[in-house]
């Protein structure tokens, strides 16, 4: 391929990938962006601040964490930390969404750019349809999409910023709570492997019991726990598959 039948083939992909504002996921996370300029007007952030969060930051659960601790007048360091342990949890799906994204052409930079866009949405999107993607576009599809994400919720927060004081809080909550029970769907829809589903029931149920013992660490015990025990369970029911089918071979 020339070079220039091939930048115009990335070009396609890159729209295609963009296209994907108008996607379900991309509709729910931007009205659940709506309730995040409700909440940073609440908190008496400026128009520029929330925006320069939603660009910088992007997460929504993050820039939510990021907010309250401004209100409530936390440390830097604890802020820093709580944020930084909020965005941990992206790096399964960056793990996991890599490896099917990037080429022999693929320069590291190049990921190490695209991961910033990683979030619930954006895995969800790829992972549905990525696979569709002709491998040495597949990147450049991504950055259509999360690139094209990102940018239009920073707009529609300096847009609704304001606009929102006179929503009933009721509506802003309800606008922000869609994203939380979509992503639970869509999670448990594109798991591919019953382990997942173990951990996330684990989760799901460990949860908000430990939110009663550990509060304010129940999301971290219950991630790491939760996914470590669906990960032992998962082994030894290997090993005891493994167990039965080894004598059955041996007979004759």
């Amino acid at each position: 391929m020339s070079e220039a039948a091939y930048s115009s083939s990335s070009l396609h992909w890159f729209l295609a990938g963009a296209r994907g504002i108008f996607s379900l996921p991309a509709l729910i996370l931007m009205t659940s962006f709506v309730g995040f300029a409700a909440f940073a007007f609440e908190a008496e952030l400026t128009r520029g601040e929330a925006m320069f969060m939603t660009l910088m930051v992007w997460a929504l659960p993050a820039k939510m964490i990021l907010t309250g601790m401004l209100v409530s007048g936390a440390h830097l360091f604890a802020i820093i930390l709580a944020v930084s342990l909020s965005s941990i949890r992206m790096m399964p799906m960056v793990a996991s969404l890599v490896p099917d994204m990037r080429s022999d052409r693929t320069p590291t930079w190049w990921l190490l750019f695209l991961s910033h866009f990683v979030a619930i949405t954006a895995w969800v999107f790829a992972t549905r349809t990525i696979s569709a993607v002709p491998r040495e576009h597949r990147t450049t599809y991504f950055a259509g999409f999360g690139m094209t994400l990102t940018l239009v919720n920073t707009a529609l927060v300096g847009i609704c910023f304001g606009l929102v004081a006179a929503f009933p809080p009721v509506v802003a909550g309800i606008l922000y709570f869609l994203t939380p029970v979509y992503f639970i769907a869509s999670i448990w829809a594109t798991s591919r492997q019953p382990l997942l589903k173990l951990a996330f029931v684990i989760g799901a149920v460990g949860g908000p019991l430990l939110a009663l013992v550990a509060p304010g660490m129940d999301v971290l015990i219950a991630g790491i726990g939760g996914g470590t025990l669906a990960w032992l369970i998962d082994r030894q029911i290997r090993r005891s598959k493994a167990a039965r089918v080894a004598p059955d071979e041996g007979m004759p």
